[in-house]
């Protein structure tokens, strides 16, 4: 680690509660990836937990709440990996591993609710780290969050590469009942091989597909973002086409697509993986991104055209079979 920590980590007891569980009993294989979990929990008590978006964003949502920083689903292109060097840790193997955690936010958010300052603004979750990675398993601050904005009927939405957003479904049904809802989850490809080299942390996405079917099937809106495709990778149109075709077949909507962006700090950690993985693909990558973030708008476009459409004749075969 390089530094000190920059936020406070909590004692081993913070106004009654637990701050850490022991590393030992977290450890365990991540089912579906034979991987080994081997985390590093931080405990933090946090000042704040409903966050503003900052001005001027074209995100649709005002408010993010993020429990955890760091996310062992160990995305090689996750654009949040520097923001781990902001608490003085490394965006490699500190932030797939070392995980912080706000064991206060449930608590924190409950107050932040209630003041009658808050006007019941849509709250999105999973906009910088996943809700629903591993650790939530054991924490269960997710559905602490879930749970108080459910009792509060405020908006909100998550977005989640993991299937154990199902466990809370009896929540987020009963809430979508009442306010507006929506669960929606990030699929970039279902090729078993581009998955295992690109996520190796996350469930397998036909979880994935599976729990957008539970959804579906509660009257939860659900639906999926097929993002990010990484060029040469998982953007064959065959590989588009299947993730589209499972996406409504589970009865969710068909979000768009997002070709991957290189942002400094996770470029040079992507193509570091990439030079040692995929080699053939390295030398693309670095004209293709040369001197910028993004790919050349004619990419995107592609892109964008190529999957609506894929859910064109997806849908147009469905209707057809009915």
């Amino acid at each position: 680690m390089s530094g000190e920590l920059r936020w406070q980590l909590a004692d081993s007891e913070q106004d009654g509660q637990a701050a850490l569980f022991g590393v030992d009993a977290l450890m365990g294989p991540e089912r579906g990836t034979g991987k080994l979990s081997g985390l590093e929990f931080l405990p933090v008590v946090a000042k704040k937990i409903l966050n503003p978006v900052p001005a001027g964003s074209r995100m649709p949502f005002r408010w993010t709440i993020n429990v955890y920083r760091g996310c062992s689903h160990s995305c090689v292109y996750c654009f949040a990996r520097p923001t781990h060097e902001y608490l003085g840790l490394n965006i490699g193997e500190d932030f797939d591993r070392k995980i912080v955690v706000k064991i206060n936010a449930v608590e924190k958010l409950r107050a932040e609710l209630a003041d009658p300052r808050w006007t019941h603004e849509p709250v999105a979750m999973g906009t910088n780290t996943d809700p629903y990675q591993r650790c939530e398993g054991k924490y269960r601050l997710t559905r602490g969050v879930v749970e108080a904005l459910a009792e509060h009927d405020n908006p909100f939405s998550i977005l989640t590469k993991s299937a154990l957003v199902s466990r809370d479904l009896d929540v987020i049904a009963a809430a979508a009942r009442r306010v507006p809802v929506t669960v929606n989850f990030s699929i970039g490809t279902l090729d078993e091989r581009a998955w295992r080299l690109t996520e190796p942390g996350t469930p397998n996405p036909r979880r994935r597909i599976e729990a957008m079917r539970q959804f579906a099937e509660a009257g939860v809106p659900t639906g999926a973002l097929i993002a990010p495709v990484l060029p040469g990778i998982s953007d064959r149109r065959d590989q588009l086409r299947d993730v589209v075709a499972a996406i409504r077949a589970a009865g969710g909507t068909v979000m768009g697509a997002l070709p991957l962006h290189l942002r400094p700090g996770t470029r040079e950690h992507y193509l570091s993986w990439l030079e040692a993985c995929e080699p053939e693909l390295h030398s693309r990558y670095l004209r293709a991104y040369e001197g910028r973030a993004y790919l050349k708008p004619e990419y995107g476009r592609w892109l964008n055209r190529t999957v609506g459409e894929l859910d064109h004749e997806v849908r147009t075969s469905r209707n057809g079979r009915g």
